[in-house]
């Protein structure tokens, strides 16, 4: 079988140095083309020397795409930036998948409401196919555009899944604590992720309204056939990678953990990159992987269950994701090019 041609749209931040680490040893594809407006010409090693002697190819223009016979693009791109790339490349031979947060939500009005930018290609909000394999591979199999889901919402949406759909929690109810290391601000330089800022530091931002509350809220609703009402909190953890996110939630019938256990087990199956945990995960314990690692467990003095999930947010959050549903619209298997070992310490 020839190799897929790939394009990565967007070279300079941690997302698309990721799909190039992952994608340089992926058996099936070859990286055709990746651009950055901003150093053409450059090597793309100059911009992630990390990956010299490795990845060595020349950065391009955008405007070229037409010069190369791609079977699919990621874009990883701002948000509010991708949704110009998709409504431009709308009728192209070649499958799309957004990094971005454009596309993931259920229509224009929520993306305006939360993002608090005009959405310029509602048609595509429509057309999307929001990227998680666990929940919804067959829709992923047929798509042609998949929006890739964030890293909260990845931690959090696989945590509660299996509850959902059981209809074994109460829905108006659910607390998301989340912490994650600074990857999760991007590769620009802000005052939130300096290093006098996050060194020696711990603290919540985002309160009561930060964007990926409506993901994970939106998904949760299709998943249970409800309304769901998710407190999400987000935390700036002094790592460089990683994300630890705790649920509660109340369960609306008599729970124990071999309950529990039996659920989650039943539930992901036939999920590669999921693995459920007999302890509490670390966020060492998935650094540089695809995996998401599970510990669900039932508190009988506060009927609560508890549920740890852990991911690396540029990998099972981000790119990893991204390759593993690239992997089932080709027809691939599923853990293609992502058999990767956490490193650990």
């Amino acid at each position: 079988m020839a190799k897929k041609k790939i394009g990565i749209i967007g070279a300079t931040g941690y997302t698309g140095s990721e799909l190039v680490r992952i994608l340089t040893n992926h058996p099936d594809v070859e990286i055709s083309m990746i651009t950055s407006e901003s150093r053409v010409g450059e090597l793309f090693s100059d911009v992630h020397p990390f990956l010299q002697g490795i990845a060595d190819q020349k950065l391009v223009s955008v405007n070229h795409i037409d010069e190369y016979e791609l079977d699919l693009v990621f874009l990883a791109l701002p948000h509010g930036v991708s949704m110009d790339f998709v409504k431009r490349f709308k009728d192209k031979f070649f499958k799309i998948i957004d990094l971005s947060g454009d596309f993931r939500l259920s229509s224009q009005k929520v993306y305006e409401d939360w993002y608090k930018i005009d959405h310029i290609y509602a048609e595509g909000i429509e057309k999307a196919v929001f990227g998680s394999p666990e929940l919804y591979f067959d829709k992923i199999k047929q798509a042609n555009l998949i929006a890739n889901p964030g890293c909260f919402p990845t931690s959090a949406i696989l945590g509660l899944a299996p509850l959902l759909k059981a209809n074994l929690i109460e829905t108006d109810r659910i607390i998301v604590d989340s912490k994650t290391g600074v990857t999760g601000a991007g590769i620009k330089a802000k005052t939130v992720n300096l290093y006098s800022n996050v060194n020696d530091n711990f603290k919540a931002y985002g309160l009561k309204n930060h964007r990926h509350t409506i993901e994970i809220q939106g998904i949760l609703d299709n998943v249970s056939g409800k309304e769901t009402l998710i407190q999400f909190t987000p935390h700036l953890l002094p790592v460089d990678r990683g994300i630890l996110t705790t649920i509660y939630a109340r369960p609306t019938e008599n729970m124990d953990e071999i309950k529990l256990i039996e659920l989650y087990t039943a539930f992901y199956a036939n999920a590669p990159f999921v693995r459920l945990r007999k302890q509490e995960p670390a966020i060492k314990d998935v650094r540089g992987t695809n995996y998401c690692d599970l510990y669900v467990t039932y508190d009988n003095r506060t009927n609560m269950v508890i549920i740890v999930s852990v991911i690396d947010n540029l990998i099972k959050g981000a790119a990893g994701q991204a390759v593993q549903n690239m992997n089932i619209m080709f027809g691939l298997e599923e853990t293609k090019g992502l058999n990767l070992i956490p490193l650990n310490p």
